[in-house]
């Protein structure tokens, strides 16, 4: 009976060995040979990790094996997971402040992918697999349909609740003012004190741009008490406010 028992545990072990082996060999081939079927390997969870932690910058598209993976996960119940978890940090922090009285607190947000979404796009471009098409993108900007991203929503009206004013400060450029201001009202983002847009036709990073402009808001008198973006240049760099976050996006990088 022992002998039958240890048979068994050792067909058992080799069984496990030789799934391993093969899943080995899935994760060093890349997708060669990988039939369209089979499930995203397993490093994809661990480049999305290090992307979202900025161990790996300066990319330009999801990779190929992982793009399923991106997918399940942006259109999965993960994702609102991880975006619930940045913003009820986001909302515990904003409620512990003690206000100066003066109204010149301020949180900065970003817009794509921070405030509105442009998961409808993405869907058709790969969820970031495709190289970025900045035509095909603007003519998504342009339609004004961006849906809100339901938990920054939540964040926006709390702020709101507490005397802390919203500024948007995005990299769209300034011709698209008016449709993005239709589309932050259409979504329920009501009211903010500024709406800072790139100027048409100036070359600079979204890094060089926001600080620039944060900076700005400072020399102006306004405290930044908050700053939530879904690149890290979003919110990198003095001044970025007493606090940042960083919403989830493992779509794109933005330099």
């Amino acid at each position: 009976m022992a002998t039958t028992a240890r048979l068994l545990l050792l067909l058992t072990v080799a069984g496990f060995c030789l799934c391993l082996t093969s899943g080995q060999g899935a994760i060093m081939g890349l997708g060669d040979g990988m039939a369209t079927a089979a499930p995203p390997p397993p490093y994809c969870g661990s480049l999305r990790l290090a992307v979202e932690a900025r161990n790996i910058i300066g990319w330009k598209t999801v990779p190929p094996p992982c793009a399923k993976y991106v997918a399940d996960y942006m259109t999965g119940e993960r994702y609102g997971r991880d975006a619930d978890v940045v913003i009820n940090e986001a909302i515990a922090y904003a409620e512990s402040l003690k206000l100066s009285g003066s109204g010149k607190e301020i949180w900065v947000f970003d817009v794509d992918e921070t405030a509105l979404s442009t998961l409808p796009y993405q869907a058709n471009h790969g969820y970031g697999a495709q190289p970025f098409d900045n035509q095909s993108f603007l003519k998504y900007i342009a339609q004004g349909s961006a849906p809100a991203l339901q938990s920054t929503l939540r964040l926006y009206r709390r702020l709101l609740q507490l005397g802390i004013k919203p500024v948007f400060l995005t990299d769209r450029t300034e011709d698209k003012r008016a449709v993005t201001t239709n589309n932050l009202l259409q979504q329920g983002y009501c009211n903010w004190e500024k709406l800072v847009l790139q100027p048409v036709g100036l070359h600079t990073s979204t890094l060089a741009f926001k600080t620039c402009e944060r900076q700005k808001l400072v020399n102006d008198g306004y405290i930044i008490v908050g700053n939530i973006g879904d690149q890290w240049n979003d919110i990198r760099r003095s001044p970025d406010g007493c606090r940042t976050f960083k919403f989830p996006n493992p779509m794109y990088y933005v330099d």
